[in-house]
């Protein structure tokens, strides 16, 4: 096959990626943004949203004979509704304990990440897990082909992507929308900008600080999930999955600006992109240190990151 078409797949399976990563960066930014919390136990709250899908899909399909796209949108509800609330009873009970004093959130989420993926082992077991993609349809890609009776179109063989992997990248950007539709024009994105601006004068408006606080480590728990669930048919549910994505996220949100959701985006967009591209046409190791190499760079030459706001 010609560069060309190498080069259209290795940017699909790269935007499948950033798709994922996304929506799992974007619930760290949202977090950290609002509470100031460095959640080092977001993986694992990617790695539950995985978890949960298999649990909801297998219990449908074998309880109750469910066909996989029935039981896949259950799982993509219930999921990271299930994740937000697991999130929310630790912030409630751990969290806000102890104050968000950001050197202690450290060591508390890295004690959490521990406690999550001990639960997960002793209740999910260490097998890795398919979950069955709701349609997986085989789509050829057309390429043209200049000859000697100039340009034809033409389908190589093996070009092509699955119906899945577009649901994927289209999915994630709706729910990048709805988000971002949530945070801008709604009195509950209001609440929440009100509260990241000055936490005391929205207490004496009466806002119940503590809660808004709960509901945003829920809501980036539930983001995190989301982008499992989407990827999870497309690998398998391990309870050690949480690391690499963890991993990610940081660096997407370092890249794009702590605190900012718009640049978590967009940096998203850009790793995952490069590292498709590295990794279909060298290794996926070295798109992993071409990723570290550029959060080097932006904290030496641009420290609050592409979108961030230098503090004042």
């Amino acid at each position: 096959m010609e560069f060309g078409p190498h080069l259209i797949l290795a940017l699909l399976e790269g935007s499948v990626t950033a798709a994922v990563l996304a929506l799992t960066a974007a619930g760290l930014a949202i977090v950290f943004g609002m509470l100031r919390v460095v959640n080092v136990a977001h993986g694992e709250f990617f790695m539950l949203g995985a978890v949960f899908a298999w649990f909801v899909t297998s219990g449908l399909s074998e309880l109750a004979n469910v066909p996989p796209a029935p039981a896949f949108l259950c799982a993509l509800i219930v999921a990271p509704i299930a994740t937000g609330a697991v999130a929310a009873l630790a912030d409630r009970l751990v969290l806000s304990r102890i104050g968000y004093d950001p050197e202690r959130t450290i060591v508390a989420t890295i004690g959490l990440l521990y406690v999550l993926q001990q639960l997960t082992l002793m209740t999910y077991g260490p097998e890795a897990r398919p979950v069955e993609a709701p349609f997986n349809t085989r789509i050829a890609l057309p390429w043209f082909e200049q000859g000697s009776d100039g340009w034809a179109l033409y389908w190589p063989w093996g070009f092509g992507t699955t119906s899945y992997k577009l649901f994927v990248i289209g999915a994630a950007a709706g729910l990048l929308i709805i988000l971002w539709l949530l945070l801008r024009h709604t009195r509950l994105g209001l609440v929440m900008r009100a509260t990241q601006q000055d936490r005391d004068m929205a207490s004496a408006f009466g806002i119940r600080v503590n809660r808004v606080y709960a509901m945003v480590f829920g809501l980036g728990a539930a983001l995190a999930a989301l982008g499992a669930v989407l990827v999870v048919p497309i690998q398998q549910a391990h309870y050690l999955m949480g690391g690499d994505p963890l991993l990610m996220s940081f660096i997407v949100v370092i890249i794009g600006g702590l605190g900012s959701v718009a640049g978590t985006v967009v940096a998203a967009i850009m790793i995952g992109l490069a590292d498709g591209v590295v990794s279909v046409f060298f290794s996926a190791t070295l798109a992993k240190i071409i990723a570290t190499i550029a959060v080097a760079l932006v904290l030496v030459f641009r420290p609050h990151g592409l979108f961030g706001r230098r503090s004042a």
